[in-house]
């Protein structure tokens, strides 16, 4: 198994969500590109981190 923290920034917000663009690691390509999180639960946050593990 290995585990991952993608990190993102705000993009835009749209109507009921907060669109956040990935920040890729130096010299890797995005994993995930872009994630919708509703907007009850993003709030204000400019940046958000998510962990991603691969079961093998």
């Amino acid at each position: 198994m290995s585990k991952k923290v993608i990190k993102f920034e705000i993009e835009k917000e749209t109507k009921n969500s907060v669109r956040y663009k990935e920040v890729p690691d130096d010299g890797t390509p995005p994993i995930v590109g872009s994630l919708y999180v509703q907007k009850w639960f993003a709030g204000n946050s400019k940046s958000i981190e998510v962990t991603i593990e691969k079961k093998d």
